[in-house]
């Protein structure tokens, strides 16, 4: 029955899917059956994830995020069987959730994204896909699938792109600047991919850290860094957290909050920069 879910997933949720399949044979020796469940089976495999192996690896340990994520499509799962009518009770209301643990975005500052634009990259359309992202708060792979078809403009209102987010599968109209538009470059074809030749690799990658390194930022950054700068600059310039919820296609409210903590701890550090010798103030 899990396999048949597996199979009806698509793109990098199906990813996920396989992976919990194969820690739920691990961890079931293959062989268990819907009269086989309950509330004790579900809290184990929860505890197994928690302590597992790396299938990958089999070293390191799966970090609790991505457990997590996994018992949450085992969740999903009983929680289908229960309206199929393969679980007598419904299982998943009687178990908790893995709590996902926060971490850490990256993200670059305003005068870190102007030193990019003057700075040269090697591949360009690697450029002006990191620079889009800043604009517009995209995901990789939004962007690297995103059509001439689904860029729109409305005369006297202004740019806009229509897609569905890969991710989630939200059918989203984004308005995008004029300065982000003129990134695209010249209109092509209905069909045309717009950042045609971008590309997620190791070997792109590199283009990437040069990047960085030439501007001067040392740290770690990934493309994704780039819809975390759209973010928590939205913020900071005083746009609410209502809309730029809403700019980044997140269906709850609380996975936006995240960059709000981020602005207030940068608030907070900036407030502290300024240090005074008042010891003596009379």
């Amino acid at each position: 029955y899990f396999k048949r879910l597996v199979d009806k997933r698509v793109g990098t949720s199906k990813e996920g899917w396989m992976s919990t399949l194969r820690y739920l044979e691990a961890f079931s020796g293959g062989q268990i059956k819907f009269a086989d469940l309950s509330e004790m089976f579900c809290n184990d495999f929860k505890e197994y994830l928690l302590t597992a192996k790396s299938t990958r690896t089999n070293k390191a340990k799966i970090t609790t995020n991505s457990a997590s994520i996994y018992f949450s499509k085992f969740k999903a799962t009983l929680r289908q069987a229960y309206k199929d009518g393969f679980l007598q009770i419904d299982l998943n209301a009687k178990i908790d959730t893995i709590k996902l643990e926060e971490t850490r975005r990256s993200f670059l500052t305003l005068d870190e994204v102007n030193t990019l634009i003057n700075t040269e990259c090697d591949n360009q359309i690697i450029k002006r896909a990191a620079i889009f992202s800043v604009f517009t708060g995209l995901r990789f792979s939004d962007i690297q699938k995103l059509k001439w078809s689904e860029v729109d403009h409305v005369e006297g209102v202004g740019y806009f792109i229509n897609f569905k987010q890969k991710k989630t599968k939200g059918v989203e109209s984004l308005p995008i600047s004029e300065d982000a538009f003129n990134l695209l470059g010249p209109r092509k074809e209905h069909e045309a991919n717009v950042f045609d030749g971008l590309y997620y690799s190791a070997y792109h990658n590199q283009y990437l850290a040069k990047w960085m390194g030439l501007a001067g930022i040392t740290r770690n950054v990934t493309f994704h860094a780039f819809r975390h700068t759209f973010a928590t600059l939205q913020l900071s310039l005083g746009t609410d957290i209502y809309t730029v919820s809403k700019l980044l296609g997140h269906r709850d409210l609380k996975t936006t909050q995240i960059y709000a903590k981020i602005v207030d701890q940068t608030k907070r550090t900036a407030a502290n920069r300024i240090q005074l010798n008042i010891s003596d103030w009379k």
